[in-house]
C-alpha cells in the first residue's frame, strides 16, 4: 500500500493541500491541522513530506496511548482484574492520512484507528500462579528510622505483584526505577566504598537482599548479585545484594517452565517477600539461613 502511495506522490500534484484535516477519536476532537504541514514543494510540484507524516504519527500516538494494567492481588488477597490499554494503529493511520491528502475536499475528518492492548497478566493467569508458594524470606528493620522505612516501603511496593515469565530476566533497577525524591524517596544512610554516607533511597538494598534470598531459596538462577563493601546487619554474612542506580544491579532469570509471581510487603518493621508459581512447577529448593530478628540500636545513620 505504501509503495503504491509513494509512487503516486512522486508523480502527482497534491489536491487542495491548504485544506484542513480534523482528527477524531471516539467522537472527541483530538487535533486539527492544515494539510500544508504534511506537504513539501519541489519546484512547481507538491509531494508528501514523509518525515512530517512520521512526526505527526508519533505525536498522535503519544496523545492517545494508554498502557494496559496487569491484574494484581490487593492487600486483602483478592485478585483485581487488569485493564486493557489502547495505542494508535500506526500503519493504518499513515495510509488513511496520506489518502486524505489526495482527496479534493475541504474540512476533512479522520477517525483515528486504534488497537486494544491487553494486559500481559490477567486474572486467570494470576489465579493459576498464586497457588503455590515456592520461596520466601523475611528481614527486619527499625521502623523508628522514618526516612529509611519510607524508602523500603516504596521499593517493596514497586516489585510487588511483578510476574517473571519463563526465560525472562528480572532486573531490580529496571523494575524499581531510579530512586528520586519526586517518587517519594528520602535521604537515608547508604554504604559507599565501605563508608557510611547519606543518599536518596538509602535502605532499598534491604529489599533487594530480601528478594535475593527469597528467589535463591526457590532455586531461581541468579545472574548478577554483588555484596556490600561493608557487612550489613539485616541478612547473614554474604547473603546481601547491593544495588545502585548508576552501579550494581541484582538480576535473575526464570528458567522454570512456569511464570513466577513476587508478593512483597514491608510493614511493622519487616520486609516479607514470597515467590509463587503454579502447582505443576518442579522446584529445586535451596537451603539458606534465616535473617536475625534482633534489630540494631536506633541510629540516625543506620547501615543501608
Amino acid at each position: 500500500m505504501k509503495t503504491l502511495i509513494t509512487t503516486i506522490c512522486m508523480a502527482a500534484v497534491l489536491a487542495n493541500y491548504s485544506a484542513e484535516i480534523t482528527l477524531m477519536m471516539q467522537g472527541q476532537l483530538l487535533l486539527t491541522f492544515n494539510k500544508q504541514m504534511l506537504v513539501k514543494k519541489i519546484i512547481d510540484d507538491s509531494f508528501v513530506n514523509w518525515g512530517a507524516v512520521e512526526n505527526l504519527t508519533e505525536d498522535v500516538d503519544e496523545r492517545i496511548s494508554q498502557p494496559s494494567e496487569n491484574a494484581i492481588i490487593n492487600d486483602q488477597g483478592i485478585i483485581e482484574s487488569g485493564k486493557p490499554g489502547i495505542q494508535l494503529d500506526r500503519q493504518v493511520f499513515k495510509e488513511q492520512l496520506v489518502a486524505k491528502l489526495f482527496q479534493n475536499q475541504f474540512d476533512q475528518q479522520l477517525d483515528v484507528p486504534i488497537n486494544r492492548v491487553y494486559p500481559k497478566v490477567d486474572s486467570e493467569l494470576l489465579s493459576t500462579i498464586s497457588a503455590n508458594k515456592i520461596g520466601y524470606y523475611i528481614t527486619y528493620f527499625n521502623s523508628r528510622n522514618k526516612e529509611r522505612s519510607v524508602n523500603i516501603e516504596i521499593a517493596t511496593e514497586a516489585i510487588n505483584n511483578h510476574v517473571i515469565f519463563p526465560g525472562e530476566t528480572f532486573s531490580f533497577n529496571e523494575v524499581v526505577g531510579e530512586r528520586t525524591m519526586e517518587k517519594g524517596y528520602k535521604r537515608a544512610p547508604i554504604i559507599v566504598k565501605g563508608e557510611l554516607t547519606e543518599g536518596v533511597g538509602g535502605g532499598i538494598c534491604q529489599v533487594s537482599s530480601t528478594l535475593f534470598n527469597a528467589v535463591d531459596r526457590a532455586g531461581v538462577h541468579i545472574i548478577k548479585r554483588y555484596s556490600h563493601s561493608k557487612q550489613v546487619k539485616y541478612v547473614p554474612p554474604g547473603r546481601d545484594a547491593t544495588v545502585s542506580w548508576y552501579g550494581p544491579d541484582f538480576t535473575f532469570q526464570n528458567r522454570y517452565h512456569h511464570p513466577l509471581l513476587i508478593q512483597a510487603k514491608a510493614r511493622n518493621g519487616a520486609v516479607v517477600i514470597q515467590i509463587f508459581s503454579s502447582e505443576e512447577i518442579e522446584v529445586k529448593h535451596k537451603q539458606t539461613p534465616d535473617a536475625s530478628k534482633q534489630l540494631p540500636d536506633e541510629m540516625k545513620r543506620e547501615p543501608s
